[in-house]
């Protein structure tokens, strides 16, 4: 937990100046611009569908229509918010973070070494596989949102996914080989989906939400640079003993 605070300690840090937030605000602006239109566009159309597909279509039968109405729109609302949240995700992430990452070496991170052995195509393929099982998961399990409860939590949990999935690869993509990636991986499972989780909870704070992408892009730098300059500590404390000898 420590690891966590310490990140977000230095995220703060980061945000006090004033040049990476031309890069953090682009997303949200994007995104911004893509949820109006999109709402302007397709929001009555896709209430149409979600007026035609069950469990909604079972309450219009049940002559509950200002319900099947009420929730045919909030259906359609939260596809395209989906959609608009997605797409600030994979900015973040493929044009984002790269710089993100190329600022922080500048500065405190300047000892940790590049190693990437994963071609940008890889990268920009896992953020975009990432994303669309994203979203076929959020679809999926929109009828669960009835459920009370469930109508926070499932989104919560496919946020957090999403943000381990896609910004921990990432943030380590350039810096590790594939060995020192597996290592992060298992050793900080739980905290990169907590850090994740954390993050996705930020996206329901009106506003700040909207820059939710980029930050989360900013948080998992710090650590993950932070995780990979310790990782290599720890290595080379290992490489510096001694051999047993028979």
């Amino acid at each position: 937990m420590s690891d966590i605070l310490q990140a977000f300690r230095r995220t703060l840090s980061t945000l006090s100046n004033g040049r990476p937030w031309r890069y953090i605000l682009t997303p949200a602006l994007v995104a911004l611009l893509l949820l109006v239109i999109l709402s302007l566009l397709w929001l009555k159309a896709l209430a149409a569908l979600f007026m035609s597909l069950p469990p909604i279509s079972w309450l219009d039968a049940w002559n509950l229509h200002w319900l099947a109405q009420i929730l045919a729109f909030l259906g359609g609302w939260l596809a395209i918010l989906l959609f608009s949240y997605v797409l600030a995700v994979l900015l973040a992430a493929v044009a984002v973070m790269p710089w993100l990452l190329d600022y922080l070496a500048e500065g405190e991170y300047a000892d940790v070494a590049r190693r990437d052995t994963r071609s940008l195509t890889a990268s920009v393929w896992n953020s975009i596989w990432s994303a669309l099982i994203f979203m076929l998961g959020w679809l999926l399990t929109l009828p669960l949102w009835l459920v009370p409860g469930l109508n926070l939590a499932l989104p919560t949990l496919w946020m957090a996914w999403l943000n381990r999935r896609t910004f921990a690869y990432e943030a380590c993509s350039l810096h590790t080989t594939v060995a020192e990636w597996d290592k992060l991986r298992q050793h900080h499972a739980g905290a990169l989906f907590l850090l994740g989780l954390l993050m996705a909870l930020l996206a329901y704070v009106p506003v700040i939400g909207l820059l939710a992408p980029s930050l989360t892009a900013l948080v998992y730098s710090h650590y993950c640079l932070e995780a990979v300059r310790r990782l290599r500590l720890e290595c080379a404390e290992e490489a510096s003993l001694p051999g047993e000898t028979s």
